[in-house]
């Protein structure tokens, strides 16, 4: 776990870059290719140092938090964080999407705000049903 914590420095720092690089340099594709391919050197060095760090640090985490590796809580923990992270993004494409056509139908006939408002609430529906799926799941973890 502690080597993915090592890896956020890197992802933000691309974050921080790739905008200013945008707008700083007139070759900005350059630079963005040249910081994708950072990122790709940084990603697969984490994967070989999370490949090689061995079953043995595995077992003792697990064995500190009291869980059990394969089918105990952790596994329900997981699955609840990624239902609720898959939720929410799945919830954010879809609200742009639906909050655009949404803008460009009301500036055109405002009566048909109720129905518009009615649609992107449904694409917000998605994220309220990821995070009840997360819920039952840390329930039953």
């Amino acid at each position: 776990m502690s080597t993915w914590l090592i890896g956020l420095p890197l992802v933000g720092a691309a974050a921080a870059l790739a905008p200013l690089a945008t707008r700083r340099w007139r070759r900005g594709a350059a630079v963005l290719a040249v910081i994708g391919a950072l990122l790709l050197a940084g990603a697969v060095v984490l994967l070989l140092a999370a490949a090689t760090a061995g079953p043995a640090s595995a077992a003792a985490s697990a064995a500190a938090a009291g869980t059990t590796g394969a089918g105990g809580s952790t596994g329900a923990l997981i699955g609840a964080g990624i239902a609720v992270a898959g939720s929410s993004i799945g919830a954010g494409i879809a609200v742009a999407y639906t909050g655009a056509a949404a803008l460009a139908i009301m500036s055109e006939r405002p009566e048909l705000f109720g129905r518009a408002m009615v649609i992107v609430g449904l694409a917000e529906g998605i994220a309220i049903y990821g995070l009840v799926v997360g819920i039952i799941l840390i329930g039953k973890a």
